[in-house]
């Protein structure tokens, strides 16, 4: 099991973004699972979600086996916010994944399996890939799928070109954590 300890939450720029440790970002809507990714990966509750979704705006740092950071990046979309305050929430992930300068070796995109790709979702993922960015996609909640679903869903991942980049997990029952460890980290387990 990785040693995991909370380091700060970050609303701009800090002296952590400039530290050389390697950063695996985690990214997604409100309400996709993502704090419960990170929780289960780590095998415990060390990233938190908020009891009012859109409400976090922290960029939180947790040193993991004190080699990496794993990066968790507040939720967007939450639809009962107001537009000023989306925008900005967008504005606060775009600097951080493409101008603040942070060591960010790979970017993981989490989605709710049963919704897809939203909008915000696939102008990231088509910025990070345009970079050069290492991204998986985790299709979370996938224990809620029937076959037909996956098959459909799996289909459009097909066709965008992108297959190769998901993990399919569910967080609640933790089928594909394996998978997605291999997928974060591949053959350098001890890195973790």
């Amino acid at each position: 099991m990785a040693q995991v300890e909370f380091i700060k939450g970050i609303i701009g720029t800090d002296s952590i973004i400039e530290d050389n440790k390697p950063q695996i970002v985690f990214i997604g809507r409100s309400n996709v699972g993502k704090s419960s990714v990170v929780n289960m990966l780590v095998g415990e509750k060390i990233a938190r979600s908020s009891s009012t979704p859109g409400k976090t705006r922290e960029i939180n740092f947790f040193l993991v086996s004190k080699k990496r950071y794993f990066v968790d990046l507040p939720g967007y979309g939450y639809a009962k916010i107001s537009e000023k305050a989306r925008e900005k929430l967008r504005k606060h992930i775009v600097w951080y994944l493409f101008e603040s300068k942070a060591p960010i070796e790979r970017v993981v995109l989490i989605i709710d399996a049963q919704v897809g790709l939203k909008p915000f979702d696939e102008e990231i993922l088509e910025e990070l890939l345009e970079v050069g960015t290492e991204v998986t996609i985790v299709a979370n909640k996938s224990d809620k799928l029937t076959q037909k679903d996956r098959h459909k869903i799996h289909t459009h991942f097909t066709q965008k070109g992108l297959a190769s980049h998901v993990v399919w997990l569910s967080a609640k029952t933790g089928k594909g954590k394996n998978d997605l460890w291999n997928a974060l980290d591949g053959k350098n387990k001890e890195l973790l």
